[in-house]
């Protein structure tokens, strides 16, 4: 069920009507979209003149006072490329290679970063624990830590936690579920990493400032996301404890990571918070996946499998419908495949328009009708 707040007028179905050439018809990811226009006129801005490489220059300095403003304390902020290296560099700090990373059985870093961050903290193993909708319980944590063997010789020692927010389910961690797992963590002497690969889509949903939803709550290194959500490909890891930093730049390096020319990676980072731009592309895209899931879910005989808290909608859809829908271009994940009925994953994002869920929504439902 979506919650009261996300009641919204259904769209009218004259919009269906526009022609699905100029439409985005694919809800298969938020990595499908191109770049906000903001972040492509400051990359061409960037584009004039020379700047000191390997991350000396002018925009990269300016990050650190920028996101230190941002999240209300002193903050070390470390521009990355890619999701995968923000995890798995951040993780390879705060756990030792004979160390334990606990996590939800179904989060990115564990199926989907093909062994990165085993690779990058040197052998460090990655714990799994089951969880409703995407999230780990500070209970089931606790469970699972008293168990560890901690000090034992031939255990993997415990090291770290990793949440994601928003989850791989689409949902969000409240400010008190972070608060309760902190605890556990921090009692254990573990740090917490959170993959915040759509962290502005999960602060949207929670309403709160980027401090309350980090460090107030005890987190110790997050991994910050932008490209989901408008950047051309512009990741951070972003440390709340400066010393915990102290290795990061060496490993960064020794992976890869450190851009010669980082000023196009920076002012994409830059840009991406100015003026809020970050928040204004995740309110749409949570907006619009909002809206395409209450179109849905009215439907009858339609079921959704997770509530819908930012910008991913998993829904089971009849095979017969799934099939037109792809005949029509519509694009999307065959999330857990079945007989005749699957589960779909739709996601939404800063630039989809509502003429294209309109146009979703009308064809699910006359194959409803014809069926």
């Amino acid at each position: 069920m979506l919650p009261a707040r996300c009641a919204i007028a259904p769209l009218p179905s004259s919009l269906f009507l526009l022609p699905s050439s100029l439409l985005n018809m694919n809800f298969g990811s938020d990595n499908v979209t191109g770049v906000a226009p903001e972040i492509m006129a400051a990359l061409v801005a960037a584009n004039q003149g020379a700047a000191i490489p390997y991350g000396d220059d002018e925009s990269t300095h300016r990050l650190q006072e920028i996101f230190s403003q941002l999240f209300e304390t002193e903050v070390v902020i470390f521009p990355v490329v890619t999701g995968s290296a923000a995890n798995s560099l951040a993780l390879s700090v705060i756990t030792p290679s004979f160390g334990a990373i606990y996590c939800h059985e179904d989060a990115h870093i564990n199926q989907d970063e093909c062994g990165a961050p085993e690779f990058y903290t040197g052998g460090a193993k990655l714990v799994t624990l089951k969880g409703e909708a995407g999230k780990i319980s500070a209970t089931d944590l606790a469970q699972r830590l008293a168990t560890a063997g901690t000090g034992v010789v031939h255990r993997v020692q415990p090291a770290a936690v990793s949440i994601t927010q928003a989850t791989e389910a689409g949902t969000v961690y409240s400010l008190e579920e972070i608060g309760a797992i902190t605890q556990v963590t921090h009692s254990h002497n573990l740090k917490l990493h959170v993959d915040g690969a759509r962290f502005a889509n999960a602060l949207v949903t929670l309403g709160c400032t980027p401090a309350e939803a980090t460090w107030k709550a005890g987190v110790d290194v997050l991994s910050f996301g932008a490209t989901k959500n408008g950047a051309m490909a512009a990741e951070a890891v972003i440390f709340f404890q400066p010393e915990l930093a102290k290795t990061f730049g060496y490993r960064r390096k020794r992976s890869g990571h450190l851009l010669s020319k980082m000023r196009f990676l920076s002012t994409q980072l830059e840009t991406y918070i100015k003026e809020d731009l970050w928040l204004k592309n995740a309110t749409h895209a949570n907006l619009m996946a909002n809206r395409l899931a209450t179109e849905l879910a009215a439907i009858p005989g339609l079921e959704l499998r997770y509530p819908v808290a930012a910008n991913e909608i998993f829904i089971y859809l009849p095979e017969t419908v799934i099939s037109e829908l792809f005949a029509e271009g519509f694009k999307f994940y065959r999330w857990e495949p079945g007989g005749d009925l699957s589960l779909v994953r739709l996601v939404t994002a800063f630039d989809t328009e509502p003429e294209a869920i309109a146009a979703f929504v009308e064809t699910v439902k006359s194959c409803l009708i014809v069926s």
